[in-house]
């Protein structure tokens, strides 16, 4: 499959359609997403989801507009975040699954949050996690992206929408140079931090791109497993969750 044609959104939506325990995983992150924004963000405005994919957050929420870089015909529209065809201040909150370290550039990113969000309104990112099962997993899974921690700067030289990201792109921003993203983006904070604990959920459903282990009967058991795995999620976890946040002026 090339990850960069319109084959992937097609090929990724026949798979989640035959997966349950998949589609519980993305929806979990739907009620995360709600409810980091309703904790930690302020204000009014749009609410967009980027990198929407084929399992958007307008199914659980439907008044969150449903955008990607490529098109989709499940999609309300095509936005690019780093140059975002959107009015100034008239963003509440952007979502984003599993798309920030595709951005070739963060620092466009960046730029336009302080545009286009209200004050009081922000981010919620949830990407890849660092931790020891995470990079060791990550690094082997796609050929199409790296996880490289040791990466001397932020951008990378993407070849498509999909290829040549770096997935550990959130651990270099907002943890090894996290007082670096402060200075260079005073009117921006990081609010909140958090290790994901459905890791196994999300391991054994297979993910869009490979097979399940279990059948989705067995999602009980996984559920509790993943309960009395919890004391381990700084090292089992495969996803953490960042919400960014635009200043208040004094």
């Amino acid at each position: 499959m090339n990850v960069d044609s319109t084959d992937r959104l097609s090929m990724h939506g026949a798979m989640l359609q035959r997966k349950r325990m998949l589609r519980e995983v993305f929806t979990e992150f739907h009620h995360l997403f709600e409810r980091l924004d309703r904790r930690f963000l302020s204000g009014t405005g749009l609410r967009i989801e980027l990198g929407a994919g084929v399992a958007p957050m307008r199914e659980s929420y439907p008044d969150v507009i449903s955008t990607d870089v490529v098109a989709g015909p499940h999609l309300d529209r095509v936005l690019d975040a780093l140059a975002m065809d959107l009015p100034d201040h008239s963003v509440r909150v952007f979502f984003g699954q599993n798309c920030f370290h595709h951005f070739p550039d963060p620092d466009r990113f960046f730029d336009e949050l302080q545009r286009v969000l209200t004050p009081g309104g922000g981010a919620v990112i949830l990407e890849p996690y660092y931790g020891p099962f995470a990079g060791m997993l990550f690094k082997r899974l796609f050929r199409t992206e790296g996880f490289d921690k040791s990466a001397p700067g932020w951008q990378t030289d993407a070849s498509g929408p999909m290829n040549g990201a770096n997935q550990a792109l959130s651990y270099l921003v907002f943890v090894r140079d996290r007082e670096a993203f402060l200075r260079r983006h005073p009117g921006l904070e990081i609010v909140h931090h958090e290790v994901l604990p459905n890791y196994l959920k999300y391991l054994l459903s297979g993910g869009l791109n490979f097979r399940q282990l279990l059948p989705d009967g067995a999602t009980g058991l996984v559920e509790f497993a993943q309960r009395c795995l919890s004391p381990m999620n700084r090292w089992l976890s495969l996803h953490h969750v960042v919400v960014i946040r635009k200043r208040v002026a004094a």
